[in-house]
């Protein structure tokens, strides 16, 4: 059966200690999991978040971003070495949650263009910082850091899930196979992908670490033109058995909109587009189980 999760984007743009009621709210909505965006680990209110999560007994993964001073492709290894602190300090967040997925946008500045394509002096230094982060993260357990290929506008630096997966296995070393794998967005894909089987295809069980279930406008999922059925498909085949999350924001937020470019509401609010795109993927889902 597919796990349909829910950001807390839908409801605020940056998580702390006001918006713990979000997390029943997703449980009472009908939502298997909760994807909790840790944009500011140093004020993240952990302790709260973990007993309100184990009350509510909702499955939580976590996602972030990184930026212009915590850049894991910046020339300046002062700049790499704070991301790395940063991804430290959210994989510290995720164990006291017991998240089993961190991703997003954690291998470079998330909105940092180069203006020219992607370089293998910036390939080499994300690869060597995120092999400090994961052998941290495996210091700990299981958790998996999922890298989001996301479209041109975002990066320059991982745009298909064929790159993702290339990235994963240079930072795993050896076979390939171990705790960073790819986070797909169907947002993204639709923008950069040939297809959307090939593209779960080329992760396969070994690499398909998250995915996010998103409309190709950010809009309500099932109203628009993501092949749903091709996608859904596709990660049955796979084996993958994380949750499928729900993701849009809101035009009133700050520090997002200018990299999301939202610039419209697609439902009365965030909660009505996510509650009406769970009814639709479920009945999508069901046609395919």
């Amino acid at each position: 059966m597919f796990k349909i999760g829910v950001a807390t984007f839908i409801w605020t743009e940056n998580f702390n200690e006001k918006d713990l009621y979000i997390i029943d709210k997703a449980k009472e909505l009908g939502f298997d999991a909760l994807d909790i965006c840790i944009s500011h680990p140093e004020d993240f209110p952990f302790k709260k978040v973990r007993e309100r999560v184990k009350y509510a007994d909702i499955e939580v993964v976590t996602t972030t971003v990184l930026g212009k001073e915590t850049n894991l492709i910046d020339p300046d290894e002062k700049i790499r070495k704070k991301g790395i602190e940063f991804l430290k300090k959210v994989i510290d967040i995720d164990y006291a949650l017991d998240a089993k997925i961190l991703g997003g946008v954690n291998y470079a500045g998330w909105g940092c263009l180069s203006g020219k394509p992607r370089t293998s002096d910036e390939w080499n230094w994300s690869v060597e910082s995120m092999k400090e982060a994961s052998a941290y993260a495996k210091g700990y357990g299981d958790l998996v850091i999922a890298v989001e290929p996301v479209n041109r506008f975002e990066t320059h630096f991982l745009n298909i899930a064929e790159d993702a997966v290339k990235y994963c296995k240079d930072v795993n070393g050896g076979t390939g196979v171990g705790n960073v794998k790819v986070h797909l967005d169907a947002f993204h894909m639709i923008r950069e992908e040939l297809s959307f089987t090939k593209a779960v295809e080329a992760c396969g069980k070994n690499f398909l670490g998250y995915v996010h279930v998103c409309e190709n406008n950010r809009g309500i999922p099932g109203t628009g033109l993501v092949p749903w059925k091709e996608f859904f498909s596709a990660i049955k085949k796979s084996g993958y058995e994380g949750p499928l999350v729900i993701e849009s924001f809101d035009p009133s937020f700050e520090e997002l909109n200018r990299l999301c470019a939202i610039w419209r509401k697609f439902a009365d609010s965030g909660e009505e587009l996510a509650v009406k795109g769970l009814a639709n993927l479920r009945k999508i889902a069901d046609s395919i189980e």
